[in-house]
């Protein structure tokens, strides 16, 4: 994600990085040669009877631009979605931590082993969502027979929360939780299960390729077609216009692009590296730890991942 401060709107106008231009720039390119190219051959083409006028071109432009914004605001709703399930994922981690500590405050070494657990978590939905291996990032959090255990399932997720019900129910069985609260606790377990299956849900059900084939192509086949309906009237003007209008329409349908995948690692996307860092420093400071993980922070190009 792309995290900026406010800056000045001239400036605002030539920022590159965190726009989209960085990946249709080419294309645009292309689109410029097109109708420099159709300046120079404008006596050969009369001279073939066919002429393209701006009023077809305005109908479908408008068409376009309406399915475009359709599509945007679309792939902006699971974008939204999965921040708001991250969202919920701080505040069910803090919460469940908040209740556990306030049974078992005074055995600081099972808290720690229970906070490690809710890291984990956190780290394995992360790793799972962007179709990475878990078993560097988990060494850590998990001992060696639990990290085995956990890394062998197709969803570590499921196996951590195992893992979390099992150390509950274990307190639940030394008397230290009752009936009452451990229901609460185990609500907030079927919280982080609701999480990682609502992220799930998202990052396997892509918007209908048909849907987005569609607008793809149209988008593509307008810009091409496009120099050719403008440079009767407009002969060397042609090219800024065109590029200016390929640009509105090509950024929008990368725009949706990266938002439908959020959880990626483009400049749109969640900074699940970011959210995860921060719920870690929650948590150890809940914990009392005196050694919290360093804040994650924007690079030099405003990107946090």
């Amino acid at each position: 994600m792309i995290v900026r401060p406010q800056q000045h709107w001239l400036i605002r106008l030539f920022v590159w990085h965190g726009s989209v231009l960085q990946k249709i720039y080419s294309r645009l390119l292309l689109n410029v040669a097109l109708s420099i190219s159709v300046i120079f051959f404008l006596p050969w083409y009369e001279t073939l009877g066919i002429k393209l006028t701006i009023a077809p071109f305005s109908i479908l432009g408008v068409a376009i631009a309406i399915f475009l914004g359709f599509r945007n605001s679309v792939c902006y709703a699971r974008f939204n979605e999965a921040r708001t399930l991250w969202g919920q994922l701080a505040i069910t981690q803090r919460s469940l931590l908040r209740e556990t500590k306030s049974l078992l405050g005074s055995n600081e070494s099972q808290i720690t082993a229970f906070v490690n657990l809710q890291i984990a978590f956190c780290h394995a939905l992360r790793l799972t969502l962007r179709k990475r291996p878990v078993d560097e990032t988990l060494k850590k959090y998990l001992s060696s027979d639990d990290l085995q255990w956990v890394s062998q399932s197709h969803g570590p997720c499921n196996r951590i929360l195992l893992l979390m019900g099992d150390w509950l129910a274990d307190k639940r069985k030394q008397g230290l939780i009752s009936d009452v609260v451990w229901s609460s606790l185990n609500h907030h377990l079927n919280d982080l299960s609701t999480v990682a299956g609502g992220c799930e849900r998202i990052a396997g059900t892509p918007i209908p390729f048909a849907y987005t084939l569609i607008l793809h192509r149209t988008v593509y086949l307008f810009c091409i077609m496009l120099p050719f309906a403008l440079v009767t009237d407009l002969h060397y003007m042609t090219p800024f216009l065109s590029v200016f209008i390929s640009y509105t329409f090509i950024s929008l349908d990368t725009l949706a692009e990266e938002l439908e995948e959020p959880f990626g690692t483009e400049d749109n996307d969640l900074p699940l590296d970011a959210i995860c860092n921060t719920i870690e420093r929650d948590l150890h400071d809940m914990d009392e730890s005196e050694q919290l993980p360093e804040k994650l922070r924007p690079n030099r190009h405003y990107k946090l991942s």
